[in-house]
């Protein structure tokens, strides 16, 4: 069999077709295996044949395949990760750190979920710091340096206990399709013929088969290939296939899925050279060290294991002499082209030199990969090329602080395929084959925190939909964890994806948020905990119980500020008389006097030590809740008890209480929001016949297939009038029924 996409009918008696009493009775049978080392060879199975069945099948062990794989198993499903090198699984392929402006929140809310990044990034971390401290708690950016060691040794532990999930070394070749009855292969010329949406159902996943020959039968497939999808590596002029440096590129699939009519697109990362950290002269380098004490990022943990050993970063910055050598030698690499589009929120530094050639420097930060017992390995963030390794060795060197530094591994550049993310369901389940399901950056996105939020979602509906055998007898659908904008930065990921597609590497920012003040990084927990629970992916049994003492000791904080309650005469006096307040004989709670700004502590300030330098490193009080009179009295003056409650609830309750009357008008916002969320398109339209529509709408419509009025607004170029437009059509057409239906996280959307 060539290494493509199976589209061939399985024979519906073999897979699909068969009774749930044998499918649970086989899944039953083979329970007993599992509870021993579930470490499988490509070459072996864990009961001797090559026909192991699984519910659910995560290709990949990336960032997104460790959250799919162990969400798929906490939804109830019997999972097997495959990856190629079971060693590599949990690896920090690029730089050493998890977190930072919009992307620490993504790690909060995968947390919440009781994921798994946030809490190996804590047990892993070496240096913690709250970025955009210097602004209000909406847009605080939790960040870690990490210890790549540690982080893959502990992922890597986690997932091999993990119930219901097997690890498997081998390669995926083929995903194998059944298409209903058809056995004369007509039905695969079909299937790539066809637009997404009608092609939705005409094909099940049932399985995939390995390099080795393997068949592995399951319900769901979950593709979370990061770079290996057609993974081509440059440096200088030379290319050749792979995924990363030393291992080799995933080239069935990517071919596999273009046979099946998925569209690709090409797109392009790099990673900057390795550097050995004792040659690095650091004594003239600016110095940052980490926040004390520091912020984890699991809402499980109080603290973490190297808080007080918290290693220092260093910044040195380009030169003159650098960028002419770069420049000198664009025609030495063939990364630097515009028909494959990079990342352009971490530029390669030749990118930056082309683009802003009138600097004279960039910054570099100079970030160890580990503890030094580990690794004396340090990351150059701020450099990331494909040049020669000659030229590399030569820049380096007229950067200040290496001038003798030794070079362990020459950065590089990547191109990979990735899939219009267009073709997917808010479920992140494909429209063109029914169980197939994507995450990471085969979906246009780039970053550890984008994959690893787009693993849980995908994992968890995945397992989700197998477990409850695609929806109960009664003919309703399975429970389905799905997100909109308004719940937080992972349901701004995914709408931005399925709606406007990408042409060029997506990441997350806070400013991607219309909803930043209610989706920020200290609440959540109480966003999403118990939403993730009531559909069974909550397993820690800790996370709930420490969510109701959160909630418990932010209600007891509250009412401890309501209590002290006092007319304008007093507050005067307790002040001291050096304050402006209106005597309207109104009496105000201690609660009423910080949102009005005469009582303020400054809790998020981190003491970072006297070395650190920057005007965002300064302590002063988050702008945007910094007021026009200074504060007329710290809160403990006032309410003595304040200062034994914990730092942590302090910080929760100041904010909830500072934007109070913001997240009031927001939850105005969100309330318009879901009604046109709730409205629903149907499936089925045919653009087409809508004859008002132009025919860009029509282009737009039909390839996004918005499944609400709400998603369609969205839409870039989608005007009010063809939204209105799209409500008469559906109206006057009664076979519609979806239209006006609600969506609710049981929607199979």
């Amino acid at each position: 069999m060539p290494l493509s996409l199976s589209l061939r009918t399985l024979g519906r008696h073999r897979v699909v077709q068969q009774s749930k009493t044998r499918w649970h009775a086989s899944v039953c049978a083979q329970t007993r295996c599992f509870s021993s080392k579930k470490l499988l060879s490509s070459s072996s199975s864990r009961v001797g044949t090559s026909g192991v069945d699984y519910d659910v099948v995560v290709i990949g062990g990336g960032h997104a395949g460790c959250e799919a794989s162990s969400a798929a198993a906490r939804a109830g499903a019997r999972t097997v990760l495959v990856t190629q090198k079971l060693d590599t699984i949990g690896e920090m392929s690029c730089n050493p750190s998890f977190g930072g402006i919009g992307k620490g929140i993504l790690v909060r809310e995968v947390d919440a979920m009781d994921g798994l990044c946030g809490r190996m990034a804590d047990l892993g971390g070496v240096q913690f710091r709250i970025l955009n401290r210097s602004k209000g708690p909406a847009v605080h950016g939790p960040r870690a340096q990490v210890d790549r060691v540690i982080y893959k040794r502990n992922m890597i532990e986690t997932l091999e206990s993990y119930p219901g999930l097997v690890l498997k070394s081998g390669s995926v070749a083929d995903i194998l399709l059944e298409r209903g009855e058809d056995v004369d292969g007509l039905a695969a010329r079909r299937l790539a013929s066809q637009d997404s949406e009608s092609a939705q159902l005409s094909a099940t996943v049932v399985g995939v088969r390995l390099e080795s020959g393997e068949i592995i039968r399951s319900r769901k497939v979950v593709i979370t290939t990061g770079t290996f999808l057609g993974g081509e590596i440059h440096i200088g002029l030379k290319a050749f296939p792979a995924g990363r440096k030393g291992e080799a590129a995933s080239t069935g699939l990517s071919k596999s899925l273009k046979d099946a009519g998925f569209r690709l697109g090409r797109m392009k990362t790099g990673t900057p050279p390795r550097l050995d950290g004792r040659t690095i002269d650091y004594s003239h380098m600016p110095r940052q060290l980490g926040d004390m004490p520091p912020t984890p990022f699991s809402f499980i943990h109080d603290t973490v294991p190297h808080a007080d050993s918290q290693i220092s970063c260093y910044q040195t910055r380009t030169t003159t002499t650098v960028h002419d050598i770069i420049r000198a030698n664009f025609d030495k690499s063939i990364h630097i082209r515009e028909t494959v589009r990079g990342p352009r929120y971490c530029p390669s530094i030749e990118s930056k030199i082309k683009r802003f050639s009138e600097r004279e420097g960039h910054v570099i930060w100079l970030e160890p990969e580990g503890l030094p017992e580990h690794t004396d390995i340090v990351y150059p963030n701020g450099i990331s090329n494909t040049m020669p390794e000659d030229i590399q060795a030569q820049f380096l060197r007229q950067i200040p602080g290496l001038e003798d530094v030794v070079m362990t591994q020459p950065g590089y550049g990547v191109e990979y395929d990735h899939i219009d993310p267009r073709e997917l369901k808010r479920n992140l389940e494909t429209k063109r084959v029914s169980g197939l399901y994507m995450a990471g950056q085969i979906n246009g996105t780039t970053g550890y925190e984008e994959a690893a939020a787009q693993g849980i979602l995908a994992g968890a509906n995945a397992g989700l939909s197998a477990a409850h055998g695609d929806g109960n007898v009664n003919g309703s659908e399975p429970p389905q964890l799905v997100l909109d904008r308004s719940d937080g930065y992972l349901g701004v990921l995914i709408d931005d994806l399925i709606t406007r597609g990408v042409e060029e590497p997506y990441r997350v920012f806070t400013s991607r948020s219309e909803y930043r003040l209610t989706s920020r990084s200290d609440n959540a927990d109480l966003r999403l905990t118990r939403r993730a629970a009531a559909l069974g992916l909550v397993r820690d049994p800790t996370r709930l119980a420490r969510l109701d003492a959160v909630e418990a000791d932010m209600a007891s904080a509250q009412t401890l500020l309501e209590r002290v309650v006092m007319s304008p005469n007093s507050w005067v006096a307790k002040f001291g008389g050096d304050v402006r307040m209106a005597y309207d004989g109104q009496l105000r709670s201690a609660l009423d006097m910080i949102r009005m700004g005469f009582l303020r502590d400054d809790v998020w300030t981190g003491a970072r030590g006297p070395e650190n330098t920057g005007a965002e490193q300064q302590q002063r009080q988050p702008a945007r809740l910094r007021l026009t009179r200074p504060p007329a009295a710290r809160i403990s003056d006032v309410v003595p008890a304040w200062a034994d409650v914990p730092l942590e609830i302090q910080r929760r309750v100041i904010t909830e209480t500072m934007y109070h009357g913001y997240i009031k008008q927001q939850e105005q916002e969100v309330s318009l929001f879901k009604r046109d969320e709730g409205l629903r398109l149907p499936a089925d339209i045919d653009y087409s016949r809508i004859g008002v529509l132009s025919r860009e709408e029509v282009e737009k419509l039909s390839a996004v297939r918005p499944d609400t009025f709400g998603a369609a607004k969205r839409i870039d170029g989608i005007t009010p009038g063809c939204i209105l437009t799209l409500l008469k059509y559906v109206q006057r057409n009664p076979h519609n029924q979806g239209a006006g239906r609600a969506v609710s996280d049981g929607a199979n959307t």
